[in-house]
């Protein structure tokens, strides 16, 4: 156990360093590797994927927290998408959840290597997202925070993929599309714990140190180095040449994503 709560601790610090360097969610890390952690520790073929999902989104809640402390300083979130984002999100969630909590391993394993081949691609062709002439609708934000919960409770991921680019679309400054997105990360992230942790109390065989299906070894590990990790990618970002490393950390997802696809 030792040995799995250091590697969780590096797998943090690796996820929280990706998040701040590149401006993605640290689940796109933490999924697959933490995958494999889990099945190396023993846990069941069947429950290794939804495991690292659930305990993915659990740990968002700390650097989210973070996030919205620092971005509270420079006043740059917009709270009214955030509440409007924020009642979609968590139906959202609770959908995905669901349907996670129903699906096979192998089709988890499917879906979320999907997601790293998008958002690699993403990175690789260095897509970028041009504001549009749109008005502010209640409406369009809790849509797509419906959608955007589900994808975060299938992938374990916080969000800002869909949100960051939809907000960015409504004209929103860069700067504030990313705050915006960041506070949202706690609605699922919180969302997201209480659904996964109430649907694995149902399962009869989980592993000892679980919390439904948040393992709680690997929760504490990822979330206590990445909350110190975010702040030094962030920083570095700004200094290195980012377009390069992008391309970079775009192989990396691929491999990731390979693995998964012939584990």
């Amino acid at each position: 156990m030792e040995a799995f709560f250091l590697a969780s601790l590096l797998l943090g610090a690796f996820a929280g360093l990706a998040a701040g360097l590149f401006g993605i969610g640290g689940g796109v890390v933490i999924v697959p590797i933490l995958a494999w952690l889990l099945k190396n520790q023993g846990i069941a073929n069947e429950l290794v994927m939804i495991m690292a999902i659930a305990t993915s989104l659990a740990s968002i809640i700390f650097t989210s927290l973070m996030a919205i402390l620092s971005h509270l300083h420079h006043n740059i979130i917009k709270w009214r998408s955030v509440f409007y984002l924020g009642l979609g999100i968590v139906l959202g969630v609770g959908l995905g959840s669901f349907v996670t909590h129903h699906i096979n391993t192998d089709q988890l394993r499917l879906l979320f290597a999907v997601f790293l081949f998008y958002i690699g691609l993403q990175m690789w062709l260095a897509i970028t997202h041009h504001p549009t002439e749109s008005k502010e609708s209640p409406l369009s934000d809790y849509l797509m925070g419906i959608l955007t919960g589900a994808v975060s409770s299938l992938s374990g991921t916080g969000g800002g993929t869909l949100i960051v680019p939809y907000l960015v679309s409504r004209q929103l400054p860069m700067k504030n599309a990313v705050a915006t997105s960041s506070a949202c990360g706690l609605p699922i992230a919180l969302s997201a714990s209480i659904a996964y942790a109430l649907l694995g109390l149902q399962h009869g065989s989980l592993p000892e140190y679980s919390f439904g299906y948040i393992y709680l070894p690997a929760f504490l590990g990822i979330a206590l180095s990445s909350s110190f990790t975010v702040p030094v990618g962030a920083k570095l970002a700004r200094s290195l040449p980012a377009q390069q490393l992008k391309r970079y950390f775009a192989i990396v997802l691929f491999l990731l994503a390979g693995k998964l696809l012939w584990h």
